[in-house]
């Protein structure tokens, strides 16, 4: 029996490495002369690095940066191979894991460090850039991103705006003229996950604002500040920046990935598969078991689960599920080709415990998934 194992990680908790190997041993347990192939996968959020260093046997870069607070962060990319592509996670200098729960606060969370990570790898000669924008702690629309690239953002009275989405409301120019010029030599990939506009009931305020801190006034403010922006951009572009596709993904960043770096919109789940080789992976394979930390209706929109589970279709190869938390809406994936889906969890916990826990409920998990199938060889026999 083959199986191939592709999650993504589980946030905060367990990377795609570790999630695999978990879900491998538990696997084991049962079923000890399985052919195993693990492919850790990313959709352009943590881990994406790691997984395009691993297919591509490239290295890591590490420098300072600006965090998401304002304050000095120890930040990574990667390059590949061949040296040619850099691959840039916006988490990696403006993520929500660099911000204790505590402190989270989009409007004051800057993207600016992720400009800086932009900026090293034009100084080393990149012109091809993968930029994953997935796991952010910014409701900032990319400006800072762009700031760091030499952009500049003016309020009425000429005064650069600070960092942070709260200062979007305030918008009411842009100056392109002393933006680094490298960047129209360099092309971009933007790695997405989610296919969500920039404002509205299913924009980046409203649907990411509180899962990155924000509290149902920071939200409202967040998001006169995010239409605000919408509309002057709007006017120095002439695009109608809310038909953007995924252009409210990381707080924004997908519309500033768009606009400010001309950058191409692709499903980072897309790319890493091509890299890894999940095709040739999945020929003779009898199951694919993928997942990551949550499954829900936002699943569908293009997150790595489901970029899995259509490769899988593609090949006639039966897929489960395993998530730290089914949410809301879970049951959408079985029309989009998971055939099952199981949570983790074995109690009631607090948060800290459920994460610190994730590697070995995971394993129990796997182990609890192989038993059954087990039994089921049992009884058709």
């Amino acid at each position: 029996m083959k199986i191939v194992i592709a999650p993504d990680s589980f946030k905060e908790s367990l990377s795609a490495e570790r999630t695999a190997q978990a879900i491998k041993k538990g696997f084991k347990d049962i079923f000890p002369h399985a052919n195993y192939i693990c492919l850790p996968i990313a959709d352009g959020g943590e881990g994406t690095v790691d997984a395009m260093i691993a297919a591509t046997n490239g290295k890591r870069v590490e420098l300072n940066v600006t965090g998401p607070q304002g304050t000095s962060v120890a930040a990574f990319y990667g390059v590949t191979g061949d040296g040619q592509t850099a691959v840039i996670e916006m988490a990696a200098a403006s993520g929500l894991m660099l911000v204790e729960p505590e402190q989270r606060n989009p409007l004051l969370a800057t993207s600016f460090g992720t400009g800086e990570l932009i900026g090293h790898a034009l100084d080393v000669g990149i012109r091809h850039i993968i930029l994953g924008i997935g796991g952010s702690a910014t409701v900032d629309g990319g400006v800072g991103m762009a700031q760091a690239l030499g952009f500049h953002f003016y309020d009425e009275h000429n005064n650069e705006l600070p960092a942070g989405g709260g200062g979007l409301v305030s918008l009411t120019r842009i100056d392109r003229q002393h933006h680094d010029r490298r960047l129209e030599a360099c092309r971009f990939e933007i790695a997405c996950d989610v296919d969500n506009p920039l404002t509205g009931a299913l924009g980046a305020a409203a649907v990411f604002g509180p899962q990155k801190g924000a509290t149902h006034e920071m939200v409202a403010q967040l998001e006169k500040g995010l239409v605000n922006y919408a509309a002057v951009l709007g006017v120095e572009t002439g695009c109608d920046i809310n038909a953007i596709i995924g252009g409210g993904a990381a707080g924004g960043m997908g519309v500033a990935a768009q606009i400010f770096l001309g950058g191409t919109m692709k499903p980072g789940i897309d790319i890493i598969m091509d890299a890894v080789g999940m095709d040739v992976a999945l020929e003779g394979a009898n199951l694919v078991i993928t997942g990551e930390g949550r499954i829900d209706s936002q699943t569908v929109g293009g997150k790595a689960p489901i970029g899995v589970a259509r490769a899988a279709q593609r090949h006639g190869v039966p897929v489960i599920g395993i998530a730290g938390v089914l949410g809301e809406g879970s049951e959408i994936v079985h029309q989009h080709g998971i055939d099952a889906v199981f949570s983790i969890l074995p109690r009631l916990a607090p948060l800290s415990m459920v994460l610190s826990q994730g590697e070995i409920n995971l394993q129990h998990c796997a182990r609890n998934i192989a038993q059954v199938m087990k039994l089921g060889q049992v009884l058709v026999d």
